[in-house]
Parts: structure tokens; sequence; C-alpha cells
């Protein structure tokens, strides 16, 4: 039973997720994002990064599993998130996910959240989400 009563500024959950070429390869199956810098390894050796990168908004679906899962869990509604896509992330790296809450709504019933990927403690990704509390 969540209560929004029951968060504080500055609790924070994190996670740590591996980047797999099967993960990548499956979020481009169902996204329909078939770009050869994500799933065609000799396309991506003559590119910019020289590898395989992972898809943004693969991190962005990890974060949502985060909200709807573990932080605040289930039951929550996800209003809004941006992003700035810092660095790439590569098959095989280690993407450690922090979300922070930053403000607290009552009145709304609304918690910000800070959200911020790294790789090898390097920020890949930033960014701010709006999560809804259902009221008791």
């Amino acid at each position: 039973n969540m209560n929004i009563k029951n968060y504080m500024i500055g609790q924070t959950y994190a996670e740590t997720i591996s980047i797999t070429r099967e993960k990548v390869l499956g979020f481009a199956s169902i996204s329909g994002d078939e770009n050869p810098i994500h799933v065609d390894e000799d396309f991506a050796k003559n590119s910019f990064y020289k590898k395989n990168i992972a898809h943004g908004m693969l991190l962005a679906a990890f974060i949502s599993k985060i909200f709807g899962m573990n932080f605040p869990g289930p039951g929550c509604i996800y209003g809004s998130q941006n992003f700035k896509f810092l660095k790439p992330v590569f098959i095989d790296d280690e993407l450690l996910i922090v979300v922070e809450v930053t403000e607290i709504d009552l009145a709304k019933s609304k918690l910000t959240f800070s959200t911020v990927c790294s790789v090898n403690d390097v920020e890949v990704l930033v960014g701010e989400a709006k999560i809804y509390i259902p009221k008791v």
C-alpha cells in the first residue's frame, strides 16, 4: 500500500543492469528500431563509435521498470520523463541507474525524481521524471 507521505526528498533507489546484445536485439525487434548502429556489428565497426551502441530508449525502459516494479512500485503512474543522452552505452557495459526524489507535491500526490544512468562513474543519461502515487 503506497502512500506519498512515506517518501522523503533525497530518498534514492539504485540498480545495475547489464547491457547485453540479446537485450539490444530484443528491443530493436519490439520497437522496430533496427538502425544498424544498434544491431549490425560490421556497420558499427566503420561508424564513429566503432561498436554497436544501445538504444537510448532501451535505457529509458529500464528506468520505467524501476518506477513500475521497484520504487515507488506497482500502482504508481508515470506522468512524464525528459532525457539528455550524454554518452553512448555499449554492449557489455554495466549500467548503474539511480533515481532520487527531488520534490514532493502532496496536493497532487506527485513525486519528482532525478534519473541518472552511468557507466564506470561517467554519466551517460540524465533526466527528470514525474510519478503519481495513487491516493489512499
